[in-house]
């Protein structure tokens, strides 16, 4: 017997309301169940590993009862994945590298398993190994993001740019805004050489800002480029301007397409000023500048941001860093990392 169609009439005075909180609350509950699913599986799948480890050592199992293991749960368990020889070697690896049952059920249990796979395979030390797992929760790295940072080693750039934050920021904010900054920043994406002029790198960063976001970290957000400023009459131009969410304050870019010299500083610390005075809010922290150049001298920039008295940090930045045929071939495209970035939210894409 077919349905009988329902007539639509008016709905009742606050059903509207009503059924948008109820959408938002079956959304909540499927994220939920499903980081609930996950969580059981990684912990499920480190047991196993831990189990094989154990078994393998204690009474000299050798490899071979791996691919027995794997015929007789997938013979028990017919509609369940993940029971091949090769997952199951993985799993031993897995509780190998990660032998702290707490950190597993308070930290890794949060990623998903082909992230994990991806920490494995990419990398060798312990504590490289947490630094991106922590990073990827905190900022919600899909895998190929995440695979993307590690093959860039951010976490040996992260926090390395020379700052004067300790001296002119009060702490934590000096603590969080160091570490926000990198040393040296790679623009492979841009796809330029070591001769590109400054006004080609900054356009192309703009054309390209989904990357250049993903490179300057979590947390920045695109304003503009070549934002006018007026002062006493004249115009002037900030080469890229961000405002970073979790410091609440502008950030000036300000590009050099050859060596630092401590004359860069006075035209950054100018444009600091500008936008205190004419861009910040009342509640925003003050605007911090960070002069991006081809190269430095390390004493010189120290000496330089010596007597500052505005927030300011110099890095460097990579046109075309030599990188190793494997890791090159390895790194996902750009139009991967935009699809990657679009799924984030509060991400600026190139439109907004």
């Amino acid at each position: 017997m077919s349905e009988r169609p329902i007539a639509i009439t008016a709905p009742p005075a606050g059903y509207a309301d009503w059924l948008a909180e109820l959408k938002i609350r079956i959304h909540s509950a499927q994220q939920r169940a499903a980081l609930a699913v996950n969580r059981e599986l990684v912990l499920l799948y480190w047991q196993i590993g831990r189990d094989i480890l154990q078994r393998q050592s204690r009474e000299g199992w050798g490899a071979k009862v791996i691919e027995r293991l794997a015929h007789d749960l997938r013979t028990a368990f017919p509609d369940m994945k993940g029971f091949s020889p090769r997952n199951l070697k993985y799993m031993r690896s897995f509780a190998q590298a990660w032998p702290e049952a707490e950190f597993v059920q308070a930290v890794l249990a949060q990623l998903p398993w082909y992230h994990q796979l991806a920490l494995l395979d990419k990398l060798t030390e312990s504590a490289a190994r947490r630094w991106y797992a922590t990073k990827a929760i905190e900022h919600n790295w899909s895998r190929n993001v995440l695979v993307m940072q590690i093959e860039t080693r951010a976490h040996t750039r992260a926090g390395q740019a020379i700052t004067n934050f300790a001296e002119r920021l009060p702490a934590p904010l000096s603590d969080l805004a160091r570490e926000s900054l990198k040393d040296p920043y790679r623009f492979d994406f841009l796809g330029l050489h070591d001769d590109a002029q400054e006004r080609a790198i900054e356009q192309a960063l703009v054309q390209h800002v989904t990357q250049f976001l993903l490179e300057l970290g979590a947390g920045f957000a695109f304003v503009g480029r070549q934002v006018l400023l007026e002062v006493g009459g004249d115009e002037f131009f900030i080469d890229l301007l961000f405002y970073h969410l979790k410091l609440r304050c502008y950030v000036v870019i300000e590009l050099k397409g050859g060596q630092f010299k401590p004359e860069h500083l006075g035209q950054l610390g100018f444009y600091l000023t500008a936008v205190d005075r004419q861009i910040k809010g009342e509640h925003d922290q003050p605007t911090i500048g960070l002069l991006l150049c081809k190269s430095k001298n390390k004493v010189v920039a120290e000496y330089a941001l010596g007597d500052k008295t505005q927030p300011m940090g110099v890095a460097e930045f990579k046109l075309l860093e030599s990188l190793p045929a494997e890791l090159q071939t390895g790194l996902p495209s750009i139009e991967q990392i935009e699809r990657e970035l679009q799924a984030l939210p509060g991400v600026p894409t190139e439109g907004d």
